[in-house]
């Protein structure tokens, strides 16, 4: 693959030259870019990883990856060509996606030649499970549905093989061969190519004397933490300082994703305030008139991390006085309502001034819409992982809005339907994801019944 991306990389510049100018390039520039070309390929594609096994990752993961890897390659490469202006920009437009089109499209047809190798029964792995309880049998279910992988389940192995008569011989109709001190001389004799150690967390000593049983194989262990049965979110293994660490509950706001995700609501939110700026007048000025008070309604809520944050929305009530720690959510038949402000809020105009929080980076176009402070310390004690939602910036729209699951929570269940959607979005994030809910927000229309 690294051969074959240099061959991609090259042949895509000399095939954008032809294209441009009708003849080959030099032999001259074609040297001079490979003194850039080749120490960047060499830093960058390994940076991000790019020649590690990809088996049991899916496409999309590879080419994303891919995609991402050649985008800061290149995006080097052009601002040194442009520092030396001495390559047409056109020219350097066309190997971009002529490069790009290449590693992606050979990356796909290997992919779809390996699951078709694969199917008739050739480059597959054997694996062994020790443990044949509720974890290994949760593995066996994943290494199913992604038989493309070409990871073969032959065998289990567990201490109850013998003592408990509810194991049986089989499990999902993989022989339970035996207890775990009778594996070792099973994967050798059967050339298996990995073990997979799926063992609850409290049997540590036995994990201990299963590898040490292996010692004198070759074979692949793998050991799989039973953390299934926590409430995960956006869980990972990752490195801090030379140890390993298992992350239950992180935000995908790390690194790249948070620059992408602070220009995508820069520049989504600068786009629609210059669009909408004479319909901001209008509303203010109508509010003015048609009610005395503030244009603004201003309200404490909780944002990134729990801080808080002021959250800026058209005033749809007429001035009034609550009790102190008290903030009783809007109703269908709700007299605190002005007649226009009944027509925003059913038309979610009045959210339009959100807009300017996205710039001022108190919150996201797209994320868990914000709930005021009392709300959340209320629901927090009632929902479970309610506060979670907050380890993203809260947004003007969101996967539980579009997905109608918006306006008065008056029951438990209502919130509950809500807070799951949030963290589906949460743990499902990505640039895409973000264009799809800004889509489904304009297509379905702000107008909705539960609104008010």
């Amino acid at each position: 693959m690294r051969l074959l991306d240099l061959c991609v990389l090259f042949g895509a510049l000399i095939l954008s030259w032809l294209l441009i100018f009708g003849e080959p390039p030099s032999t001259w520039f074609m040297i001079s870019r490979g003194v850039v070309i080749l120490p960047l390929w060499g830093i960058v594609f390994s940076a991000f990883q790019l020649y590690r096994p990809w088996r049991g990752t899916s496409l999309w993961v590879e080419v994303r990856v891919t995609t991402w890897a050649l985008f800061s390659m290149l995006t080097a490469i052009v601002l040194m060509e442009m520092a030396l202006s001495d390559i047409p920009r056109h020219l350097l437009g066309a190997w971009i996606s002529t490069s790009w089109l290449g590693l992606v499209s050979y990356r796909v047809g290997l992919r779809l030649f390996l699951r078709w190798v694969r199917r008739k029964g050739y480059n597959q792995r054997k694996i062994v499970i020790a443990g044949a309880g509720r974890l290994g049998e949760k593995v066996v279910r994943q290494l199913n549905t992604a038989s493309w992988t070409g990871m073969d389940t032959i065998a289990f192995f567990d201490d109850r093989h013998r003592t408990d008569p509810e194991l049986g011989e089989s499990l999902m109709g993989i022989p339970v061969l035996g207890d775990l001190d009778a594996m070792a001389e099973y994967v050798e004799e059967e050339n298996v190519d990995q073990v997979w150690i799926a063992l609850p967390l409290r049997a540590e000593h036995r994990m201990k004397e299963v590898i040490h049983s292996l010692r004198f194989s070759t074979v692949d262990l793998r050991f799989v933490p039973d953390i299934f049965g926590f409430d995960l979110l956006n869980h990972s293994i990752s490195e801090v300082v030379g140890i390993p660490v298992v992350n239950l509950s992180a935000t995908p706001m790390d690194g790249l994703n948070r620059i992408v995700k602070a220009i995508e609501d820069r520049i989504v939110a600068a786009m629609i305030l210059v669009i909408i700026s004479p319909l901001l007048l209008a509303i203010a000025t109508t509010i003015k008139i048609t009610s005395p008070g503030p244009v603004l309604f201003r309200q404490k809520r909780h944002g990134w991390d729990g801080r808080i944050i002021e959250v800026w929305k058209f005033r749809s009530m007429h001035l009034h006085k609550e009790e102190p720690g008290q903030v009783t959510q809007a109703s269908a038949t709700d007299d605190r309502i002005t007649p226009f402000g009944r027509f925003l809020r059913r038309t979610s105009l009045d959210e339009l001034p959100q807009f300017i929080n996205v710039l001022q980076g108190r919150m996201s176009v797209v994320g868990p819409r914000p709930h005021a402070v009392v709300h959340n310390d209320y629901y927090k004690e009632q929902v479970d992982r309610y506060m979670l939602r907050h380890k993203v910036k809260p947004g003007i729209t969101g996967w539980a809005q579009v997905n109608g699951w918006r306006g008065e929570t008056e029951t438990l269940e209502k919130m509950r339907r809500r807070i799951e959607h949030d963290l589906y979005y949460i743990e499902n994030w990505s640039l895409w994801f973000d264009i799809k809910i800004i889509l489904l927000s304009v297509l379905r229309g702000f107008v909705n019944k539960n609104a008010y």
